[in-house]
């Protein structure tokens, strides 16, 4: 992902991981992202997985992050279940959630997550 290299707005980010799941006819729950990992899983930055404005922040070299789309078939809204924990897309379709690790560089991001 040459968009995740130090130098570059996480608002970049988003741009891309939307293009790329709408060209596949999909859309990408808005209410749930990425982010910064540091002492703890879930720090500052938000990664959005669309082109966020407010995502503003510049990549820098040895930030880590994750990249989260969550991919829905159908609506880009999300809601909680009845348990409290579930979340569900507004319109019951089937979605999936994939997540990467990165490490921010000057070049290539190194991708903690790789098989």
């Amino acid at each position: 992902m040459l968009v995740a290299r130090a130098g570059f707005r996480i608002s970049e980010i988003g741009r891309v991981v939307e293009r790329e799941v709408r060209r596949s006819g999909f859309s990408v729950i808005r209410d749930l992202s990425g982010h910064g990992i540091g002492r703890t899983i879930h720090e500052d930055p938000r990664v959005p997985n669309y082109p966020d404005p407010a995502a503003n922040q510049v990549l820098t070299e040895g930030l880590v992050i994750t990249v989260e789309p969550i991919i829905a078939a159908g609506s880009s809204r999300s809601v909680v279940a009845k348990d409290g924990w579930a979340v569900l897309t507004a319109d019951r379709r089937p979605s999936a959630h994939y997540e990467h690790t990165l490490v921010i560089t000057k070049g290539a991001p190194i991708l903690l997550t790789a098989a």
